[in-house]
């Protein structure tokens, strides 16, 4: 009697059955483009979703249809089938049907040996994945006799279970269905899934299988192909064969595993089964044309016949993912879009930066947050004095901080890596590590001592300054000793994307830079300007802080100005080289921003040391610097506040920008610089900040008879910005909205502070991402809706930007680009990132037409 089969959930993979990813699972979909393809598959029936549900469930299937399909005497395989291939599955079983006679039959065709093996492997596999029998019961010294192990094998089962070994097949394949069904549905499984980024209710399909044998006398055996290489994506045939066996699921003897191609190491596939080889490497390339993707495919050779089981995504490295999509993009496989979507933004950073090798060995010594990308190897050290001492010498340091300051600019400068034991994502060490392009890594679950000058590991371990460590940025790691790296890779499969990314994005990408280096880094990057310069990081240095500090010590406008002063051909002197470098792209720079107590010494040595510099008695620096101190200086005298409190500041940073500006245009096309005004919360302060800096300009032109232009615009930070911007942009060219403080702002945050619970509050579904990680579109987007809707209204064109480290964001990107923003702005490394990212969304829409 023949059964309907697919009436009764189970489904006939066919050139045109009713199979998809989403119904049967990924493997299923797979099979039957293989069919549809001619490939000698051998027959295969697929269980949707529903029905291994309902397998769970204990429903009763109809297992003569399923058996019909494969007819009398068949043995048959089992194999998980969900609807991401990373989701995992249970193992796959295989061998069923094997009992006593078909034993007797398959000796007799494939040999004593084959069939005995064939028999063992069906007891062991039923006996610890269904039953659930302990699996040192089944376990076999390799030195005994196969039928011997094969009789201790039956003899175990039964003394474990008190029944013989079941000998009907539908028993066998039903309770193999039953609990690789139930297997999927129970608690542990569903962790290990969700852990990979699957739903809590996310099925399963099975794939039933007849089994192609691989154990036999004769040319009998299983394998693997693939044409490219998983780290680097070059063109090679390779993967491996092994005769008498059935494939990864099963152990061998390494003395059977042989070469694919012609090899003078030993035998290859190519000169034992030339045909063979011959139809699997066509099979492999009608794979790579026609499912548009390099795969690894499995096969069995029976007796001289391929047989493909199966096919999978080949698992890649990101290096070998981009080379892998620009040349199927280049063969005309897939369109230059297909090949832009198939890599994951983020994933650029790690071709961008030196790698720890992930294949390494790792002795990781502490944990934190992937603060900065990379790795970098070096001896620790605990102060920037150390760290710029190390470079002196030549040798590679590792900065670990408890937290850095804006004083340890420069011994971050001098280090190939930042470790700290305070901070999150946008925290001080986060941020200019990442504009400086250098690995970092922010609360770790250390204990700095810095008097002793050590570093305290979770397991108890002291470790001292000029110990070697490696610092993983990408991983969040901090590991012991030198371990191995692997170089950036910006090669040609690089530069072909990002040509065409560059090609059809329509929102700009800018890149934040402070300095010479940072610039040409993101020129190198092909940032399409300078979205955000901070001037500050350019006072740090040693004869500059100290005129700085000189500055905050004067008693009356006339000393400050004549401090200033000394500071107006440094500055010049920076404005010029950026503006050389960035020759024909915007260069917008921050007015100076941050409070004047970050520029004095936080300790009595400091004190000290300052009041000597200075020649004035140590209890007026002291009384100063409590003076400036405030309770929470990040909302108090910084940005437009001070620039109005302290003009000279400000009139200096314009002059410096004006004559710059007329210097640099000597050279090459016309500057036409950007000033922003930060942390702006009132019209007032910006219609006053815009009179003084159009007087310097006034200025400028009639001492260098030079015309030029420039454009004021403002950083919007406060949520009142945000609120007022329609006030604002009437007197303001660009509003560059900095969602690191706006963020802080809106959520009532310390951005600096917040990592030391972020991980609770988000593990509890408080928020549901890091809002200085990933952009609070319900809060802080709803801020910057608002505010380029307002500043658009008053002022049509007026352009629109973010300019905090959001901007490197492809979740970000993708709002401002519905949000109708001209560009965003983000760290150096994070250009590339941003340029693909902002492509992504129009080869996405491009496809979807």
């Amino acid at each position: 009697m023949q059964h309907n089969v697919e009436s009764l959930g189970f489904t006939r993979i066919k050139r045109v059955a009713p199979i998809s990813a989403g119904t049967h699972g990924g493997r299923a979909k797979c099979l039957q483009r293989l069919i549809r393809l001619d490939l000698p598959v051998p027959k295969t029936v697929a269980l949707s979703f529903d029905t291994v549900h309902a397998l769970a469930e204990g429903q009763q299937p109809d297992m003569d249809a399923l058996l019909d399909v494969f007819g009398e005497k068949q043995l048959l395989s089992v194999r998980p089938s969900s609807e991401v291939a990373d989701w995992g599955g249970p193992n796959a079983i295989l061998n069923i049907g094997m009992n006593a006679a078909r034993h007797d039959e398959l000796a007799k065709t494939l040999g004593q040996d084959a069939a005995d093996a064939l028999y063992l492997r069906s007891v062991q596999a039923y006996a610890v994945h269904v039953e659930k029998l302990d699996p040192e019961l089944f376990e076999f010294d390799n030195s005994m006799a196969t039928s011997d192990q094969l009789n201790a094998a039956l003899s175990a089962y039964e003394g474990e279970t008190d029944e013989d070994f079941p000998q009907q097949i539908e028993i066998q394949l039903l309770q193999v269905l039953r609990s690789m069904a139930r297997a999927w549905a129970g608690t542990t499984a569903r962790l290990l899934r969700q852990a990979k980024g699957a739903p809590a209710d996310a099925g399963l399909g099975l794939v039933v299988q007849a089994m192609a044998f691989g154990l036999g006398n004769g040319d009998y055996g299983s394998g693997v192909i693939q044409l490219v290489d998983n780290d680097t994506g070059e063109p090679i045939v390779k993967g491996r064969f092994i005769r008498q066996s059935q494939g990864r699921e099963t152990q061998v003897n390494e003395r059977n595993v042989i070469y694919l191609t012609k090899d003078g190491r030993g035998p290859s596939l190519e000169d034992l089964l030339p045909e063979a080889y011959a139809q699997l490497v066509a099979a492999a390339q009608l794979c790579r044309a026609k499912l548009r993707e390099e795969m690894e495919v499995k096969f069995t050779i029976e007796n001289g016949k391929l047989h493909i089981i199966d096919a999978i995504r080949l698992p890649r490295s990101s290096r070998a993912a981009l080379r892998i999509a620009v040349q199927l993009a280049e063969d005309g496989i897939i369109s230059k879009d297909d090949a832009l979507c198939r890599i994951p933004a983020r994933s650029l950073t790690e071709l961008l930066h030196p790698q720890v090798d992930p294949a390494g060995v790792r002795d990781v010594a502490c944990r934190g947050i992937a603060a900065s990308p990379g790795g970098a190897v070096g001896k620790i050290v605990f102060t920037s004095a150390a760290a710029q001492a190390s470079e002196a010498r030549g040798e590679p340091c590792i900065l670990v901080r408890r937290e850095t300051a804006p004083e340890d600019i420069r011994g971050m400068h001098s280090s190939v890596g930042v470790l700290t034991e305070r901070g999150g994502v946008t925290s001080h060490a986060a941020v200019i590590a990442r504009g400086m392009g250098v690995p970092c890594v922010v609360g770790a679950d250390v204990r700095i001592n810095s008097r002793a000058n050590t570093l305290t590991l979770p397991d108890g371990r002291d470790i001292r300054e000029g110990e070697m460590m490696t610092l993983d940025g990408s991983a969040g790691e901090a590991l012991l000793g030198a371990a191995k790296m692997l170089p950036p890779a910006k090669d040609y499969w690089y530069l072909q994307l990002m040509e065409w990314a560059d090609a059809i994005r329509d929102i700009g990408v800018r890149a934040n830079a402070d300095t010479p280096d940072a610039a040409a880094m993101a020129r190198n990057f092909k940032a399409q300007g300078i979205g955000l310069c901070r001037t500050e990081h350019m006072f740090f240095e040693g004869d500059r802080l100290t005129v700085m500090r000189e500055m905050i010590f004067a008693q009356t406008h006339e000393d400050r100005r004549e401090a200033i002063a000394r500071l107006l051909p440094m500055q010049r002197a920076d404005f010029t080289e950026l503006f050389d470098i960035m020759q024909g792209h915007p260069v917008c720079i921050r007015l100076f921003d941050p409070p004047l107590h970050e520029f004095l010494p936080s300790d009595r040595a400091g004190a000290k040391e300052l009041a000597e510099a200075l020649d004035l008695p140590l209890s007026d620096v002291t009384r100063r610097i409590e003076w400036l101190s405030e309770f929470n200086p990040m909302l108090g005298m910084r940005g437009v506040r001070l620039g109005i409190t302290f003009p000279e500041i400000y009139e200096m940073q314009a002059r410096a920008i004006f004559e710059a500006t007329v210097e640099a245009s000597k050279h090459g096309d016309a500057v036409v610089p950007e000033i922003m005004i930060p942390l702006v919360s009132a019209k007032r302060e910006v219609e006053l900040v815009k009179t003084q800096v159009d007087g310097v300009a006034a200025a400028v032109r009639n001492e260098t008879g030079s015309a030029f232009t420039y454009r004021l615009g403002v950083m919007v930070e406060t949520p009142r910005a945000a609120l007022r911007a329609g006030d604002i942009a009437q007197h303001a060219a660009f509003l560059s909205f900095g969602t690191n403080d706006l963020t802080q702002m809106t959520y009532g945050l310390s951005r600096d502070d917040a990592g030391r619970f972020m991980n609770a509050y988000v593990q509890q579904g408080v928020f549901p991402e890091d809002p200085f990680h990933t952009l609070d579109i319900d809060g802080v987007g709803e801020l910057l809706n608002i505010g380029a809707a307002r500043g658009r209204a008053m002022s049509p064109n007026v352009t629109l930007a973010v300019c905090g480290e959001h901007g490197g964001n492809p979740e970000s990107i993708a709002f401002c680009r519905a949000a109708g923003f001209d560009y965003v702005s983000c760290s150096p490394f994070r250009v590339p990132v941003a340029r693909l990212a902002a492509a992504q969304l129009v080869a996405q829409e491009r496809r979807h037409k």
